[in-house]
């Protein structure tokens, strides 16, 4: 479960070539990670054998690079590339093969830009290296500045849970933006008005645009429909 077809609506495939992660802002508050991780070491699952203690997969490393069709992959779902705990050196190796496997769009997310700042001088920034930071509401607005910094051809946005307005979010240098309800058990909701409004400014700025759900203890229930049609925007299409 390292490596996992996902329902994810924005990518293909996950890849977590490490797994386990610590909660830093409001958003991680219902970490879905977290408790997917819990299940998976309850189960028994090897690779999740320390729960949600960060482990690294070094067998995992080269697996994209056996994957001829190609793929949007979304890295370290189930973690974060530059979480502190991740030696530098792993990161330079989890880079290496993203550039090596051009066949592949990587999808690189990350509640951590100040790391990834410091260190993305030092990394090979392929046009298939896509870099995001997460931005639940205007208190971590300012990882918005460490991504800007990163030379990589898109960068976007993922604001999920979205949990405030972010009316007065800059957009400067942002390809695309992703944002949902919060969803499963104790899921905050979220605001009409503060979907319309980052739609609207993506739409005023010509960012792509993804609304991924409403959210809720059911998520099923509530869908994904915006204003009377889906929103499923990406960068170039």
């Amino acid at each position: 479960m390292a490596v996992m077809n996902t329902h994810i609506e924005w990518t293909d495939v996950t890849w977590n070539p490490t797994t386990g992660c610590t909660k830093v802002s409001e958003g991680c508050r219902h970490c879905y990670a977290e408790t997917m991780a819990k299940r998976l070491h309850a189960m028994g699952q090897s690779r999740y054998a320390k729960g949600f203690q960060l482990t690294l997969h070094e067998d995992l490393l080269e697996l994209p690079l056996h994957w001829k069709k190609p793929r949007r992959i979304f890295v370290n779902s189930m973690s974060d590339v530059f979480h502190k705990d991740v030696p530098d050196d792993f990161v330079f190796r989890i880079f290496e093969t993203m550039n090596r496997a051009t066949q592949h769009t990587f999808q690189v997310l990350t509640k951590r830009p100040e790391r990834l700042a410091r260190m993305a001088s030092a990394l090979s920034w392929t046009s298939n290296i896509w870099i995001g930071t997460s931005v639940e509401d205007m208190k971590v607005a300012r990882r918005v500045d460490f991504l800007r910094v990163v030379p990589a051809q898109i960068r976007f946005l993922s604001c999920e849970p979205l949990l405030g307005s972010l009316a007065e979010l800059d957009l400067t240098d942002v390809d695309w933006v992703i944002t949902g309800g919060e969803s499963g058990p104790g899921a905050r909701p979220v605001h009409p008005d503060w979907v319309r409004e980052l739609r609207d400014s993506c739409v005023r700025a010509e960012v792509a645009f993804f609304f991924k759900q409403w959210g809720g203890v059911q998520k099923h229930r509530t869908g994904r429909t915006l204003d009377g049609r889906t929103w499923d925007e990406q960068p170039g299409r």
